[in-house]
């Protein structure tokens, strides 16, 4: 009798679950094939088969639906739960692998996940609360650990290890979406080719050498 209850009492929470699945998976969707532009209540409730209803019901609004779909879907190697471990980590070589670590992790989810690359697209392309929040999100996590590791190392040298690892993340961002948007050469790489990846990926390794000489 037990568990006839149970049955009906998680049967529909397990729908409800699947249902707010498929209207979150329908923001991914919409975004591979049409761009942020193309989001808008009507679209992703045709997109998930469901009542547009339901996207107010669970997620409050269509803005709800977006940070909840943001939040779920970052790429964002360190989390603020392990920033502790990652400084520990790090201080072996004072961060440089960290330092590499994160900029190959950022370089293959871009190179391998359109649905991440259009997320970075809408970032630098609109104005959102939900992709203002995420990205000081990150912003605020990346300042945790420059503070505990990278900024007591490079202090003194003359070196902005901030300023340097800006530009190198600029460039991971900016290559991979001209390689999968363009699907052209950089400077005569070819980033759709493996080959021209790891020439990437290499300079980087070199470019870091440099900075921790």
């Amino acid at each position: 009798m037990n568990n006839m209850v149970r049955k009906v009492t998680n049967g529909p929470l397990r729908s409800k679950e699947r249902t707010k699945a498929n209207i979150v998976k329908a923001i991914g969707k919409i975004l591979k094939k049409d761009g942020f532009s193309g989001i808008n209540a009507a679209k992703v409730a045709s997109v998930a088969n469901v009542d547009r209803k339901l996207i107010y019901d669970y997620f409050g609004s269509l803005s709800g639906l977006i940070k909840y779909y943001l939040e779920s879907h970052d790429y964002w190697e360190i989390s603020p739960e392990n920033i502790e471990g990652s400084v520990e980590n790090g201080r072996i070589d004072n961060g440089k692998a960290l330092a590499y670590n994160v900029l190959e992790h950022q370089f293959d989810s871009l190179i391998e996940n359109e649905e991440m690359r259009r997320v970075i697209t809408w970032g630098i392309s609109e104005k959102l609360p939900a992709l203002k929040d995420l990205d000081l999100r990150r912003e605020n996590t990346g300042d945790e650990i420059l503070k505990a590791l990278f900024d007591p190392h490079f202090e003194g040298t003359g070196k902005n290890f901030r300023a340097m690892y800006g530009i190198l993340m600029a460039g991971v961002y900016y290559l991979t979406l001209h390689a999968k948007m363009q699907e052209n050469p950089f400077c005569g790489i070819n980033l759709q080719e493996a080959s021209g990846q790891q020439e990437i990926k290499k300079a980087l390794k070199q470019i870091l050498d440099l900075i921790y000489q």
